[in-house]
């Protein structure tokens, strides 16, 4: 289990006090939040599951493309093959992807397609949901709903999502991939150049928002307590965001550490992999954050679902509290009878001895009715007596003082 929920203490807002509301308010709202989450640990473990996953995600994906090879024609794995690179190069250094990227995808190629119906396939289905679980972990405490879920469901519900998004990739990575050949060719001739120079123009933004969609799902069908699919579009943008502009620094600083002649030796390219999968996940993450403020600032409205769901929940609550007060009721009615039958002031205490005796029996109410009776004297003030010898001191000490 990569995640792990925080116990920390995080200043939460006081209920009867009004929420501030504003973008400032907001982005420090994400922020805390994300500091108070240890957003750089989550990253770092899902940066970790991401590398140790890729290899068995490729073989689940690429071998099984391989079964729907004959719907799409042979040409298939070379063109999904080229796809992988292409877009892997949009995002990835050129290093990552000649060094750790293209040589996966060619030998899973070559040789992963005979072992898919082996347990070796079966332990890489488990192992390449590990990302997933990390993904999953990170999102439901970002939106305090860690707890909500049992962990062992919790594993089990990744390792079904990612068989759904495993399945969803074989049908449409080849869509993907031989689409726009497709279509050029089934157009008429004359709108064939036309077509080209727009699938060329709009194919990486159309991904970038198939991308921001898959991330807004994921950020719904991830959480016990589900909220409008909606509501999760703000985040899966600023997701996006965060990743290109992380992308674009680090090829950047890929480009300068070059330049330098500074290097890593045979650990650059893995560094490089693990930098660009550690912003992958802080994106992700930051996305669910910032989620989870909008949430706090501006909650959802409930669905009828969940209206009829609450009110079910509120009659339980009542039935109960109503049980609860009637036995509290009987309960005093029952002492108040048992007080009536006894005589007040004629309960026995045992006292226990220290000296190793027998227990002695005493009369608390003979006990308190002395208390009682001593606290009436000490009120009533001092006796006669008491006030005529205070009065003959005084009346000596005066006439001791007229002598002198």
């Amino acid at each position: 289990m990569a995640a792990s929920p925080n116990y920390h203490y995080r200043p939460q807002t006081p209920p009867d006090r009004p929420v501030k509301r504003g973008p400032l308010r907001l982005v420090w709202r994400t922020v805390t939040k994300a500091w108070w989450d240890n957003i750089f640990s989550e990253s770092a473990a899902a940066a970790f599951w991401q590398t140790l996953s890729m290899p068995p995600l490729l073989l689940g994906l690429l071998g099984s493309i391989g079964f729907i090879a004959d719907w799409f024609g042979p040409a298939v794995i070379d063109a999904v093959h080229a796809n992988i690179l292409g877009f892997s190069r949009t995002v990835f250094s050129g290093n990552v992807v000649d060094q750790i990227i293209a040589p996966t995808v060619g030998d899973i190629l070559t040789k992963g397609r005979t072992e898919i119906v082996s347990v070796g396939f079966l332990l890489s289905l488990w192992a390449g949901s590990s990302a997933l679980a990390s993904l999953v972990d990170s999102i439901t405490l970002a939106y305090n709903q860690y707890m909500v879920r049992h962990s062992v469901w919790q594993r089990t519900f990744a390792l079904l999502l990612y068989l759904v998004s495993l399945v969803l990739a074989v049908i449409g990575l080849p869509v993907i991939a031989l689409g726009p050949d497709w279509l050029v060719r089934v157009v008429p001739q004359e709108f064939q150049d036309d077509v080209a120079w727009l699938i060329q123009v709009f194919y990486y933004p159309a991904t970038g928002v198939l991308l921001v969609l898959a991330l807004a799902t994921l950020y719904k069908v991830s959480l016990p307590r589900k909220l409008p699919w909606h509501r999760g579009l703000p985040g899966a943008l600023l997701a996006m965001l965060v990743f290109l502009c992380s992308s674009i620094g680090m090829r950047l600083y890929i480009a300068w550490v070059t330049s330098t002649g500074y290097t890593y030796g045979a650990l650059a390219t893995p560094i490089a992999f693990l930098l660009f999968a550690f912003f992958i996940g802080m994106a992700i993450i930051i996305g669910a954050q910032f989620n989870n403020a909008i949430e706090e600032m501006w909650p959802a409205k409930m669905t009828r679902k969940e209206r009829r769901r609450w009110r079910r929940l509120e009659m339980r609550r009542m039935a109960q509290r109503m049980h609860t007060e009637e036995g509290y009721q009987a309960w005093r009615n029952g002492n108040a009878e048992h007080a009536v039958e006894e005589e007040p002031g004629a309960r026995t205490t045992l006292r226990l001895p220290t000296n190793g005796t027998a227990p002695a029996v005493e009369d608390t109410g003979a006990r308190d009715s002395g208390r009682e009776r001593a606290r009436e004297d000490d009120s009533a003030g001092p006796e006669p007596a008491e006030q005529a010898r205070t009065a003959g001191a005084e009346e000596v000490r005066r006439a001791e003082q007229r002598g002198g």
